[in-house]
């Protein structure tokens, strides 16, 4: 290592080699002028903090990998300076799909990605539930035109702003809570599958090779589905996908009824379910869940179902077909 360096008392400079990397802690003895001890000591000083930093870079870089992104809280928090996330962007190492949101130069920029980003990096209670859920099941022939590139999102906290700024073809839409009173569960990666189970949730792979992220189980996504249903159209779609549900398990189906706060998603829940007569739900326990008194009128002139006190469109079948 060579350091250049100024005397103080006559301006001559002085050269000093070293053959190992000079350390804050080193002590130079030959340097009698302190001042030249002083410029060493912050030369080493300014040294370490690069090579600290470009470790730093190194590290983030290789756990953002190809699709994540990272906000700028998240990189306050955890010790990177918004100089630093200046520095790192204008020497090209990340860029800014979105105001407050990072991800690394030539990364892809994907829904997965920042669902991914959402429970993991920010570790936010938000899952995918509803129709986008039964979507990644299988289930999207089902839903009405232009529905399926919807990413419907539940949990107690609202995403950050710039995850609806972020130029993707898919569009987020932020749901709530949801109808159930069940408590919310950080989805770290060391959360086991029976924990969420027991919530109605699921670990899911969107593809070959991606991360896996939570989702509600069929069970679940019906119910949340079936929540949100205030028109005809609705219920039409409910209907077609309820015709599709022949494998629920009818003990998850029993928890989630009695932890849903929603009278009008657990009637019209089971009335379709009935309707399409499914085998599984002579075996769900009803014990404890509550549906509530009197009639339902989910749509104007609609016929009443006998069981569950709901009016469902007289012409359902049609739209079977």
């Amino acid at each position: 290592m060579k350091i250049l360096l100024v005397h103080a008392a006559d301006g001559r400079r002085a050269v000093c080699r070293c053959r190992k990397k000079i350390t804050v802690g080193d002590r130079i003895s030959h340097l009698s002028n302190q001042r030249v001890l002083a410029g060493v000591r912050e030369i080493c000083i300014l040294s370490t903090m690069g090579e600290q930093n470009a470790g730093k870079l190194n590290r983030l870089l290789a756990e953002l990998g190809d699709t994540s992104l990272v906000s700028s809280r998240w990189l306050r928090a955890h010790g990177y300076s918004n100089s630093l996330v200046a520095r790192y962007v204008g020497s090209g190492w990340l860029v800014s799909p979105a105001r407050g949101a990072y991800m690394r130069q030539g990364g892809r920029l994907q829904w997965e990605g920042v669902v991914r980003s959402l429970q993991a990096w920010e570790e936010m209670p938000l899952h995918l539930g509803g129709r986008f859920a039964l979507t990644l099941q299988g289930h999207e022939h089902y839903l009405r035109l232009g529905d399926a590139g919807t990413i419907t999102l539940y949990g107690p906290e609202r995403p950050p702003g710039w995850v609806g700024m972020l130029p993707l073809k898919e569009r987020f839409a932020f749901l709530g809570k949801g109808p159930f009173d069940l408590p919310a569960v950080p989805f770290a990666a060391e959360v086991s599958e029976s924990v969420l189970a027991g919530q109605g949730l699921v670990w899911h792979r969107a593809g070959s090779g991606a991360e896996a992220l939570v989702c509600s189980t069929p069970e679940r996504a019906m119910l949340e589905l079936c929540d949100g249903v205030s028109d005809a159209a609705r219920v039409y779609e409910a209907d077609a996908l309820m015709q599709a549900m022949t494998t629920l398990r009818p003990q998850r189906v029993g928890l989630l009824l009695r932890h849903c706060r929603s009278i009008k998603a657990k009637r019209l829940f089971l009335a379709l379910a009935e309707r399409h007569r499914h085998a599984w739900l002579s075996h769900v326990p009803l014990e404890g869940v509550d549906l509530g008194r009197g009639k339902r009128a989910l749509v104007p002139g609609g016929r009443l179902h006998p069981t569950y006190q709901i009016t469902l469109p007289r012409d359902l079948d049609e739209h079977l077909a």
